[in-house]
């Protein structure tokens, strides 16, 4: 495995990115290569084989590609399907799971919400996670239709607004002190949150911490560029860029392509 090999990333989508520029800026000599699987999200609310097969799917394209190791930046794909895939692949993957850890041992109130799809919150991660913290209450909410409307570039609209007071009111009745953003689409949803939220109730992702652990993983391997150049990253989707190109501003390479 050569050194200058990209870091591999995807998702059922554009949510990854947040992840992806979480590790973008602690490790900006990388070159990375982003995959955005559009054309088939949300995967929260796909079967856990159809999960597993994209997930192949996927990682068979970023290993095509020569990544030295691949980040899977979707909670949904990594709760139901990174076993698999450690399982049958040598290349090392980092997962992304619900941040529950940090606001279960914060939490003030002993009570914190999770906002996530159908499949994260199904899985059996999860809930081998979620039992660890029996003293705690988890408010779990399903997201239905949050990532379709990101996916359209609808994060502002209405529907959306509309949907997170409904998603949140129960959790702030229940005097929650985090509420966990167990998506890696969800941090585009931050300052809607914010406004609705009342001003004490920290929210929490995992992007940074998937970082760190990238960055980790990579350094006992001994496998980080040791270029002193900014490295190259180059984002691939199956659907419309243009959603893509606004939450990356336009500063990037996006080839669209059927995989």
């Amino acid at each position: 495995m050569a050194n200058n090999n990209p870091i591999g990333l995807f998702d059922s989508g554009i949510g990854g990115t947040s992840i992806w520029k979480e590790i973008n800026e602690l490790l900006p000599n990388e070159n990375t290569i982003y995959l955005a699987d559009s054309k088939n999200a949300p995967y929260g609310q796909k079967t856990k084989e159809e999960i597993i097969n994209l997930s192949i799917k996927n990682t068979e394209f970023l290993l095509e590609q020569n990544c030295k190791i691949i980040v899977v930046a979707c909670n949904t794909a990594t709760t139901n399907a990174i076993k698999e895939l450690r399982a049958k692949y040598s290349v090392p993957f980092i997962g992304i799971e619900p941040a529950i850890k940090p606001a279960a041992i914060n939490s003030k109130t002993q009570t914190i919400g999770i906002l996530a799809t159908k499949g994260t919150l199904n899985s059996e991660l999860f809930h081998e996670t979620s039992r660890k913290f029996q003293d705690i209450k988890i408010v779990e909410q399903i997201g239905h239709n949050l990532v379709p409307l990101i996916e359209n570039g609808q994060i502002n609209s209405p529907e959306m607004n509309m949907l997170l007071h409904e998603y949140l009111k129960p959790m702030i009745e229940a005097n929650i002190d985090y509420l966990v953003l167990g998506c890696s689409h969800y941090p585009y949803l931050i300052p809607q949150i914010k406004k609705i939220l009342p001003k004490g109730i920290k929210i929490i992702d995992s992007g940074e911490a998937v970082a760190r652990q990238t960055r980790k993983v990579l350094e006992e391997r001994d496998a980080l560029n040791d270029s002193s150049e900014l490295g190259k990253n180059i984002f691939y989707t199956n659907s419309n860029p243009n959603v893509l190109k606004s939450i990356l501003e336009n500063q990037y390479q996006i080839i669209q392509k059927e995989f």
